[in-house]
């Protein structure tokens, strides 16, 4: 996407289980928020290139769950679920994210939506449980790769829906 700047890091900034990837999404933040927490936007742009999402429950309200299937481009599917924790409209999220209710190693992520200009930067801080649990889904799952691919869709989700707005 033209215009649309995107950072990570893996390094940890005080933990050794975390993760922090970023990028500049050029829509407003009312926007942006929108697209990640209503499902007719989330469910068609969530997940890394490739993949897509089938939505068995929704319902985005602090201690709500989202329950649904990440297709992955090689046929196999990986049961999801989240917990939305605590949600401050149109600023931050924060949850709780795993393969099902009571998975051990569910971790659990911080969004911000911060102005960035006309812009927003989101930034998605994710904590593990344990540093192997990090180093597992960052070997193992392309975990940053992954959630840069998966902001990439966001951003690109977005800037149809102000494509589409512009035309009318």
């Amino acid at each position: 996407m033209a215009g649309a700047r995107q950072e990570s890091r893996a390094e940890p900034a005080g933990a050794d289980r975390e993760i922090v990837i970023s990028r500049v999404i050029d829509a407003p933040r009312e926007l942006v928020f929108k697209a990640f927490t209503e499902v007719r936007h989330l469910s068609r742009w969530w997940g890394p290139e490739g993949f897509t999402t089938t939505t068995r429950s929704f319902e985005f309200r602090e201690g709500g769950e989202w329950v649904f299937v990440l297709h992955g481009p090689d046929g196999t599917d990986y049961s999801e679920w989240i917990r939305w924790l605590r949600i401050t409209p149109p600023e931050r999220i924060a949850l709780l994210h795993g393969e099902t209710r009571d998975d051990p190693n569910a971790f659990e992520s911080v969004l911000t939506f911060a102005p960035d200009g006309a812009a927003t930067r989101i930034e998605m801080q994710t904590v593990f449980p344990t540093k192997e649990l990090r180093d597992e889904a960052v070997e193992k799952y392309h975990a940053i790769e992954g959630g840069r691919q998966t902001l990439s869709n966001l951003a690109a989700y977005v800037a149809d829906l102000v494509r589409k707005e512009a035309e009318g």
